[in-house]
């Protein structure tokens, strides 16, 4: 039986997507995406299955995600299903299809947080300067 493990990032959201042969059931968190909540978070998750059709009908998708917040979660998600099909189905028009709706559903988001550097509160801000 063939099973492909993929994973897509976004900031410190890690989802691990793994796609075999099945009837079209989705779980994010062992939780069915029809019902996951937030509303927008399962819009965005749902993006790749809407733009697959009836070739996610096919396989069977869990996806496993932690760390970050939900939108980052949800992001990270739709990377690694939208990974994890085209690399089960091996479809090159998927593929492409994919990456002119928006890259981000095949490549994951390599931005991190900036490290803190001295005399500020964050990455950027410093200490005031008085000049009287």
């Amino acid at each position: 039986m063939k099973v492909v493990v993929v994973s897509g990032k976004r900031k410190s959201a890690v989802a691990r997507a793994t796609v075999r042969k099945g009837h079209g059931l989705v779980r994010v968190n062992s939780v069915p995406v029809e019902i996951y909540e937030p509303y927008l978070a399962r819009v965005k998750i749902m993006e790749p299955l809407t733009l697959a059709g009836d070739k996610a009908s096919k396989v069977d998708i869990d996806v496993n995600v932690n760390g970050g917040g939900f939108m980052g979660q949800a992001t990270a998600s739709r990377t690694a299903i939208a990974k994890g099909l085209v690399q089960f189905l091996g479809d090159e028009k998927l593929q492409e299809l994919y990456s002119k709706y928006d890259r981000s559903l095949l490549v994951s988001d390599p931005r991190r947080k900036l490290p803190k550097k001295p005399l500020g509160r964050g990455a950027r801000k410093k200490r005031q300067k008085s000049y009287r």
